[in-house]
């Protein structure tokens, strides 16, 4: 089944994020080699592709696991939390619909 994970950044979090992305993006081309991965990104914090300074406020991952727990296990060990940069990060079922 398809599980959307969003993680939320803490204020001001660039630094820890850049600190620990190649990590963060070795584990979803893990996800996508496996053919798990549907799509990835980060939510920049301002209203443009690349916000530069103004850093991110998130990112939204969705990808196939066997089961939410499975989902919430594999986001849990995310280098973004690990880092600190994530305050948050809420994993749920996703139906996909379209296209």
């Amino acid at each position: 089944m398809l599980y959307s994970i969003v993680g939320i950044d803490n204020p001001d979090s660039l630094e820890a994020r850049m600190a620990v992305r190649s990590e963060h993006v070795a584990r979803l081309n893990e996800l996508r080699e496996q053919g798990r991965l549907i799509i990835a990104g980060p939510n920049p914090a301002i209203d443009s592709e690349d916000p530069g300074d103004a850093g991110f406020s998130g990112s939204i991952i969705i990808a196939e696991f066997d089961s939410l727990q499975a989902a919430e296990d594999w986001a849990g060990e995310d280098p973004y939390i690990k880092s600190g940069a994530y305050v948050s990060v809420m994993v749920k079922p996703f139906k996909r619909v379209l296209p």
